[in-house]
Order: structure tokens, then C-alpha cells, then sequence
């Protein structure tokens, strides 16, 4: 399993970890381009499976909202090759 932490920046949502990086406007987007980078950097292969968590970088929610979010927007996401 491969972790990424998620984060928004106002414009574009980013998943990212110290080898990868990606940001698209939707997550529909963003799973889609996760996926082709995976495939490009050899995580994913032909026939395999692969999950990977994305776990919400919580400085996005509003403070108030922390109590409620401890894995408010985590999210894990199988992608097969």
C-alpha cells in the first residue's frame, strides 16, 4: 500500500508523498492522473491491483470542525493496472 497525504489548495486538490506528487481540480481527476503516474513509474503493473490511502491533511478543515474530522476525508483508492 503506498500512503499520500491529500491537502487542497483553494483551486486544485493534491496527493502527494516524497515520491509522488499529483493535483487535478477534481478527484475524479486526480485518481485518474494518480493512476497514470503510478503506471509511469512503475508502482503499477499490467494485471495487478494496488491500493493506496490518502490520508486528509487536516489543516484544510475549519478548526472548529476538528473534533468532528479525525478521518473526516481519508480515503482509500484501489487502482488495478
Amino acid at each position: 500500500m503506498i500512503e499520500l497525504i491529500v491537502t487542497h489548495d483553494g483551486k486544485h486538490w493534491i496527493a502527494k508523498n516524497d515520491d509522488l506528487h499529483v493535483q487535478a481540480p477534481t478527484l475524479v481527476e486526480l485518481d485518474s492522473k494518480l493512476k497514470r503516474l503510478l503506471k509511469e513509474k512503475g508502482y503499477l503493473k499490467r494485471g495487478e491491483k494496488l491500493e493506496v490511502f490518502m490520508a486528509c491533511d487536516r489543516s484544510i478543515i475549519p478548526q472548529w470542525m476538528h473534533q468532528y474530522s479525525h478521518h473526516y476525508f481519508n480515503r482509500i483508492v484501489e487502482f488495478k493496472g
